[in-house]
């Protein structure tokens, strides 16, 4: 079991962006998913511009709706039971995210008391360029460190690292097994992708608690990713 650095250490920013602010210990184990990469991946700034597309592939995912993201350049499916926020004003580390609320915690609202989703979320967002050769330790890196940020009493551990490709690019995905210190655990996955453009665009998925069903979720929705 490998115990994530204590400072959270960004994937590279576009040019003109400075480090990201420094992060803060969490209320609880379940602090607010909307700031997680804020402490992680600084993300560009500016409109989502994003939409519902119908997915017409063969994949898990194959006739659901889609969200397409402009700001990020990428699209990716959404499962059944799982929404966009009604209110889709986003920090900037984000540009667009989907939530599937899990109505059994906090006295069935859906969500804990600092406001953020209960259960599970998917965030979308782009940062500079990571070379090929860079993605693995990146990736990795990031990851961890959104671990760390997430949950600083809790332990990760590596349970998949691999090359991946998203539309024919260059991507890496990471999927951590997290104790998160208060004797439960978490399932997150991290996918960097590389963009045309020399950019990338990433996936955060992060679910709790991580149960078979909760984790597969996650991980469909983060395949389904297409350069848009």
């Amino acid at each position: 079991m490998t115990t994530p650095p204590a400072t959270p250490a960004p994937l590279p920013a576009p040019e003109g962006f400075g480090p990201p602010p420094p992060a803060r210990r969490p209320r609880n184990g379940r602090t607010a998913l909307l700031c997680t990469l804020v402490a992680v991946l600084l993300a560009v700034a500016g409109a989502a511009g994003w939409w519902l597309l119908r997915d017409g592939d063969t994949g898990p995912l194959a006739g659901r709706p889609r969200v397409t993201d402009q700001a990020a350049g990428i699209s990716y499916g959404i499962p059944e039971g799982w929404k966009q926020p009604e209110d889709k004003g986003l920090i900037n580390a984000f540009t667009s995210t989907i939530a599937k609320n899990d109505p059994d915690e906090d006295g069935g609202s859906g969500s804990d008391t600092s406001g953020s989703p209960a259960g599970s979320t998917v965030l979308a967002g782009r940062a500079g360029s990571v070379p090929e050769a860079d993605l693995k330790r990146q990736t990795e890196r990031a990851a961890r460190s959104n671990a760390v940020f997430f949950f600083p009493d809790g332990r990760s551990t590596v349970e998949e690292s691999r090359p991946a490709t998203v539309s024919g690019r260059p991507a890496h995905t990471v999927a951590l097994k997290v104790d998160d210190g208060r004797g439960g655990s978490a399932h997150l996955r991290l996918t960097v992708m590389t963009l045309a453009d020399h950019r990338s665009a990433f996936l955060l998925g992060v679910t709790q608690p991580s149960d078979p069903a909760n984790r597969q979720e996650i991980d469909t929705i983060l395949s389904s990713a297409k350069a848009s």
